[in-house]
């Protein structure tokens, strides 16, 4: 393949943007070589500036459940931009969209709309904190919550041991208050409790984390961490930004019965334009300024274009709830599909798969929480990772992201997929 345009592209990029990318895994550095620069996307396909063609399993990271630009979407967002683009003041349809999500996701009573999935997860903590005067907080070792200082720390020796910070820039002081737990142990979570007890605010995890690779939570252990928050008094907080909608039209805490005090929201709630949202319980979103003390803004929130993208979505789904019988139709099929491949290669990689979100693990061994996930092989995935992209099969540049369908995958190329994983890992192993 040509890809001449995007390595001058990403030479230049380096003189004026760090690492020449706007976030750190499009520099494709864990799978080797230099980062595609895309020009158009089209329901499953992208198009590089070389004017390569790629049928592609991210979805800018979830939100495109419909496919790339799709025309019903595309249309809203035209119709909003004549009316003009920002207006920094209420809008009817910042009242149509919140009563929707109301209506659609268990927990939230009320919502606020906010930028990005980051921002929702720094002001729901922030918000628990305020709710219930406490400062200390519970995540799971592995799982994303976005870049807030808060959220970059890295596990200790156990589930007993204080975060130190994980990236330049982070205070020991941030860190102190972030508790950490591995994912799928009740156990550890009851330790952390009673070594905190009356000081936790908030326990924050992705009921389905998917920045460690696509991982599945254990029978009865969300209900657990349900129980054990009612019991403590502890805000018990679903990061949604990838479950969100696409699991089920209400999310993951919908699709297993378990409903948090509060969740957060990402990208698909504008339709995959910049917009996040944090809702939950009446009486702990009615802290949140100005009904309440705790302050949270943004000129940009509930930004006129978002929420004419996010309507349309979001009307979409409530009222085809074919699109997730067929998204899971579509996960099946290709994990089939790949799953019959590596035993008729006699080879024994992991499938993790709910819904429309997978992941291929380059081990044989189950994985259920961070530690496990660590133990695939990398250099092996992006060898797999180059050798789809030559095929044509554009993935996430990480063994440790979810993959994302969307309802533009059609059985043919569903069937063109699988063709391409088999060649893909044959030549992988006769060069080994």
């Amino acid at each position: 393949m040509n890809i001449s345009e995007s390595k001058r592209l990403f030479n230049e990029a380096q003189n004026f943007i760090p690492g020449g990318v706007n976030s750190p895994v499009r520099a494709f550095k864990a799978v080797g070589g230099n980062p595609l620069f895309i020009k158009k996307a089209n329901g499953a396909y992208l198009y590089d500036e070389d004017g390569n063609q790629y049928i592609e399993l991210i979805n800018s990271w979830g939100p495109m459940i419909l496919g790339h630009n799709h025309p019903m979407i595309r249309e809203a967002v035209i119709k909003a931009m004549e009316e003009g683009t920002s207006f920094g003041a209420p809008t009817a349809k910042e009242v149509e969209i919140a009563e929707l999500i109301v209506s659609m996701v268990p927990s939230v009573e009320k919502v606020r709309m906010v930028n990005s999935g980051t921002e929702a997860t720094m002001s729901a903590i922030r918000v628990a904190r305020g709710y219930t005067g406490r400062d200390k907080f519970i995540k799971m070792e592995g799982h994303y919550h976005g870049h807030g200082d808060s959220f970059l720390i890295a596990a200790g020796s156990g589930a007993m041991t204080m975060g130190d910070p994980d990236s330049p820039g982070v205070t020991k002081g941030t860190a102190k208050d972030t508790l950490l737990a591995p994912y799928n142990n009740l156990e550890a979570i009851e330790k952390l409790v009673e070594a905190n007890r009356g000081e936790i605010a908030a326990l924050i995890l992705e009921p389905v984390p998917g920045n460690m690779g696509l991982c599945l939570p254990n029978e009865g252990y969300l209900q657990g961490l349900r129980d054990i928050c009612t019991r403590e008094g502890i805000v018990l907080i679903f990061d949604e930004v990838m479950t969100g909608f696409r699991l089920a039209k209400g999310g993951a805490q919908e699709l297993f019965g378990v409903t948090p005090d509060m969740t957060t929201l990402g990208k698909i709630i504008g339709g995959g334009m910049p917009v996040g949202a944090y809702g939950g319980k009446k009486e702990i979103m009615e802290f949140v300024s100005p009904s309440g003390p705790v302050y949270q803004a943004g000129t940009l929130s509930g930004n006129p274009i978002a929420m004419a993208a996010g309507l349309t979505m979001l009307n979409h789904l409530n009222s085809h709830p074919e699109v997730y019988t067929r998204l899971n139709e579509i996960g099946q099929k290709l994990t089939d599909g790949i799953g019959k491949v590596n035993q008729e290669l006699g080879l024994d990689y992991t499938i993790n798969l709910l819904g429309s979100m997978y992941s291929l693990f380059f081990t044989n061994e189950e994985i259920h929480d961070f530690e496990t996930a660590k133990k695939a092989n990398t250099g092996m995935f992006g060898k797999y990772f180059q050798a789809m992209l030559h095929r044509g099969v554009y993935l996430a540049p990480s063994q440790f992201e979810s993959l994302f369908l969307s309802t533009a995958l059609t059985d043919e190329l569903i069937e063109t997929i699988v063709t391409a994983h088999k060649s893909s890992i044959q030549e992988i192993h006769k060069n080994q």
